[in-house]
């Protein structure tokens, strides 16, 4: 019989946007608690969702005192279970020295481009990750630290794209307590005890914090609010993919193979600044620019009201025109920062 664990969690599964069902499913398995509940649950359920299962362990060369031991512990346990598995190793240092990122953000970069090689050498369609419901309160309060806006403070959702969270809506207590039903073994990554991440301050004094001194449901309080916020999202997202095709006239390459943007400029300034600062939001992304909050505000104001020929300078050699009719975003000397401006008065 399964356990009833298994089965809120076949539940997720049924209830996702995209249907499991016979797909191919790379699991990543750190040999912590979560990731290996989240493996032995799938494992459990493969042959009534009839997918198939692969499990990958990221090496991040980041403690390597205790790599051996995890990854032993994830190899037997996927042996066990009849589930191929691999391990990988990431040059995190190289990446955040290369690209000038903390250590968390360099990890989480090569992890995952380290989960995109393995799904095209597999033939994976899916990714199954094992954040729990305590992940998104930390997530949430992390992102309100941020200066995040709405979609930020909606946390994680179940899937995005062909990532699949099937704990998220689980507390890890409950996780642990299958663990110990099942007699399955894991491993405790020590990282997870340094206070110098802020991720960790906030699991591990922030919320005991709360919890002890304000509110003994906070972490409850934080999943509702994520919640409310995600479906708000999901209204924005519809109101905007409704009049995106009104707004911006062209989204192209050019001739260096740099993208570039034509807004229509009087249909922009109708729509309620929400919508404003969502549709630059996603139009700086597909331009391959940052969206930070104060740029977004920028462009938004210069859309709404800067003169003919008025001009915004982006980072990375982003540049905005905006004309009576039309705003025109475009990297007209490649990308790169460059001075100088496009239209002479």
């Amino acid at each position: 019989m399964a356990h009833p664990l298994e089965m809120t969690v076949q539940r997720v599964l049924a209830g996702l946007p995209e249907p499991v069902q016979g797909s191919r499913v790379l699991i990543g398995v750190s040999g912590g608690a979560d990731s290996m509940a989240l493996l032995h649950i799938l494992a459990a359920l493969r042959h009534l969702c009839s997918f198939t299962l692969f499990a990958a362990y990221i090496d991040h060369g980041l403690r390597p005192e205790e790599t051996p031991l995890e990854w032993h512990c994830v190899q037997q346990a996927a042996d066990s279970l009849g589930i191929e598995s691999i391990r990988i190793s990431v040059d995190v240092h190289g990446e955040a020295a290369e690209r000038r990122l903390s250590v968390e953000h360099a990890a989480r970069e090569v992890r995952y481009r380290a989960f995109a090689q393995l799904s095209r050498q597999w033939g994976t369609s899916l990714l199954a990750v094992a954040h729990t419901a305590d992940d998104q309160a930390e997530e949430v309060l992390l992102r309100l630290f941020r200066g995040g806006g709405r979609k930020a403070l909606s946390g994680m959702s179940q899937q995005t794209g062909h990532v699949i969270r099937p704990l998220l809506g689980i507390r890890k207590a409950e996780l642990l307590a299958y663990l110990q039903d099942q007699g399955i073994v894991f491993c405790h990554d020590s990282s997870n005890d340094e206070v110098h991440f802020l991720r960790n301050r906030i699991r591990l004094e922030l919320l005991p914090f709360l919890e002890t001194r304000f509110d003994a449901g906070i972490r409850s309080a934080l999943l509702k609010t994520a919640a409310n916020l995600a479906e708000d999202e999901e209204l924005l997202a519809q109101l905007l993919s409704q009049c995106w095709d009104r707004v911006v006239d062209r989204l192209a390459v050019d001739g260096s193979g740099h993208p570039f943007c034509r807004l229509h400029r009087p249909a922009f300034i109708q729509l309620h600044a929400a919508l404003q600062r969502r549709l630059i939001e996603q139009l700086l992304w597909k331009l391959d620019a940052a969206a930070h909050h104060a740029q977004i505000l920028a462009v938004a104001a210069l859309g709404r009201s800067g003169r003919s020929s008025s001009e915004l300078h982006l980072r990375r050699g982003l540049r905005v025109v905006v004309s009576r009719s039309y705003m025109l975003f475009s990297y007209p000397q490649g990308k790169g920062p460059w001075r100088g401006r496009l239209q002479t008065h």
